[in-house]
């Protein structure tokens, strides 16, 4: 019965949230054509679209509890015996349900308190914060009838009881300690993180238990944070780069750059392993996600890669350390989590983008062709069959020009960019003859993915509100000037806190979190903020490759069925390349 209903409800889910992404595509659209088209514009645009993305988040989160998409850090569990993991598993549920429940009375307290109307769209202000609690509520709903449906009915118990008790017992503590409320944030955070709770939901229930150690954030603040996190018009581009990328793939498009990719370079030595990094630099354009291309990549050269003479371990390596360029290359969603972030320029951004992804790219295909030796290259392609592959994959370029063109001269908004990409592979889709059913499916696992990150951006609001009220920044910055504030020190401190971080936190919330705080050191040095927000987007993207997280060793892993542990081992020459690549990029933040 549990599984009958938790089945329903995720297709329920899954239809509004797929709902919910086209109506916001259409709304930003339809601003787009007023605007360009008759010089007008309809009132209260952005924050319908703002609301609508709140909305979509509170709907697609609990669809990614049991996915990827939860973020996850289940390395540590190996560690445990395994007659604990029920126990553990447990623990790690009491996070999500302390976090559903903050979410849903949090918000009702909002809500019971606010007064007044959107001056824009003439709705009540506590609309969009009663979004959030219907989210929490079906986070707990979605959560339990899961462990129901698996026949853990103690566990789901187990964990309902003790997120409860904690929910109920912290409002009641006042607990006096010389450390400040953000170091127990992260100690609380850093628990859930090894029994392996969802990240937003351990950002979440760490901050409601950091009140009980003087944070001077009560629940209703803790919320509305995490409201405003991810209320912003930019982060509106993300659903619609994932829209675009899964576009482009389920029209069979993207296989036309891998035909062109291989028309170019495939006969050379490592010739089809030159052809995945050709194709992941062009796939950069349209995706923005290292996970979607680590996918892409995992499914469509690893079979190639091994029948024509490649270890399985060194194929995926490879597939793996070229899908560290998709976040780097724009359109790129880590990019736009920065600019959220620090009020960097994202078109500043993606200009540094590009130089840093060449770079990247180039150290790849010097240590490709210097670990590849065994494998015969492949019969050079004749020109005209080059000119052929180059005509079928024009229409995949023309979304990197609508993309980055629009953005860096100004055009359009990098979030009307991105809807129009969507707007143009949704008509490639439709061109290439892609099903009703299919183009419902590339909306859904676009908002739910959407909707994963979009939470943990939220989540990460408190996080980084409390390391501010606890001048964390003003104590690098006094640190590095201890050690000279040189270029130099700012720029080693700075990578070796991020490749200590990287290795425990998500991409995302590590950007979120110390992005803020590393820059202003840096700009006291004089390092151009620019130069410096590429070299922590390049820095923090290499630890997709690193244990333990190594998120797109695990996507690739989960793919091919490569144990991870192999894939880490056959990775570590494309890793150097990379580090080698950072240097470069850090060499060159220094002289100028």
């Amino acid at each position: 019965m549990a599984r009958r209903v938790s089945r329903t409800l995720d297709a329920v889910l899954g239809a509004v949230a797929a709902a919910l992404l086209a109506v916001l595509l259409i709304v930003v659209l339809t601003s787009v054509g007023l605007r360009y088209v008759f010089s007008t514009g309809f009132v209260g645009s952005e924050d319908l679209g703002i609301w609508l993305h709140v909305a979509l988040i509170s709907i697609g989160a609990p669809l990614s509890l049991k996915s990827a998409l939860a973020m996850r850090l289940d390395v540590f569990l190996r560690f445990f015996p395994t007659r604990l993991h029920p126990a553990i598993a447990a623990l790690a549920d009491s996070f999500s349900v302390t976090a559903g429940l903050i979410l849903m009375f949090g918000s009702s307290e909002i809500v019971s308190m606010l007064g007044g109307t959107s001056p824009s769209l003439g709705l009540p202000e506590w609309v969009r914060f009663g979004f959030i609690g219907i989210g929490g509520g079906l986070v707990l709903a979605v959560l339990l009838l899961q462990r129901l449906g698996e026949g853990n009915a103690v566990s789901a118990v187990a964990s309902l009881a003790i997120g409860t008790a904690v929910y109920a017992g912290v409002p009641l503590l006042q607990i006096a300690s010389p450390l400040p409320p953000s170091i127990w944030l992260g100690l609380v955070a850093a628990l859930g993180l090894v029994l392996a709770a969802p990240l937003a939901h351990a950002f979440l229930a760490a901050a409601y238990v950091a009140m009980a150690f003087g944070s001077p954030l009560p629940e209703p603040a803790i919320v509305s944070s995490t409201v405003t996190g991810m209320s912003k018009f930019l982060l509106l581009a993300i659903p619609f780069f994932l829209l675009a990328g899964a576009m482009l793939t389920a029209s069979g498009v993207a296989q036309q750059l891998v035909r062109f990719a291989a028309a170019m370079v495939g006969h050379r030595r490592a010739g089809l392993a030159q052809t995945t990094l050709l194709t992941s630099v062009l796939f950069s354009g349209a995706s923005g996600s290292s996970v979607a291309n680590a996918a892409f990549g995992a499914s469509t050269f690893q079979p190639e890669l091994v029948k024509h003479g490649y270890r399985p371990d060194q194929a995926g390596a490879i597939i793996a350390a070229t899908s560290v360029l998709d976040n780097v290359i724009p359109p790129s969603i880590a990019f736009l989590i920065l600019a959220t972030a620090t009020n960097l320029s994202v078109g500043s951004l993606l200009v540094g983008g590009f130089f840093a992804g060449g770079l990247m790219a180039i150290c790849l295909a010097v240590a490709i062709h210097l670990t590849v030796r065994d494998v015969a290259p492949q019969p050079r392609v004749p020109g005209a069959e080059r000119w052929k592959a180059a005509l079928s994959a024009i229409p995949a370029f023309g979304l990197g020009v609508i993309v980055v063109a629009g953005i860096r001269i100004g055009i359009v908004t990098t979030t009307e960019a991105a809807a129009l990409a969507a707007l143009y592979t949704l008509f490639l889709g439709i061109g290439s003859r892609v099903g009703a059913s299919g183009i419902f499916a590339v909306f859904r696992q676009s908002a739910t993915e959407a909707a994963a990150i979009g939470l943990l951006i939220g989540t990460a609001g408190p996080f980084a509100f409390l390391l501010a009220v606890d001048n964390v920044s003003d104590l690098i910055t006094q640190f590095v000037t201890l050690l000279g504030g040189s270029k130099i020190a700012v720029l080693l401190l700075s990578n070796l806190i991020l490749l200590v971080v990287g290795l425990v936190l998500d991409i995302g919330a590590a950007i979120l979190l110390f992005g803020p705080i590393l820059l202003p050191a840096a700009i006291a040095a004089g390092i151009d903020p620019i130069h410096f927000g590429v070299i922590i987007v390049v820095n923090l993207m290499i630890h997709g490759l690193t244990p333990p997280i190594g998120m797109l060793i695990f996507v690739v892993s989960g793919v091919t069925r490569v144990p991870a542990t192999a894939l880490f081992r056959a990775v570590a020459p494309y890793l150097l390349s990379l580090l080698v690549a950072l240097a470069i990029l850090c060499a060159w933040a220094s002289l100028f």
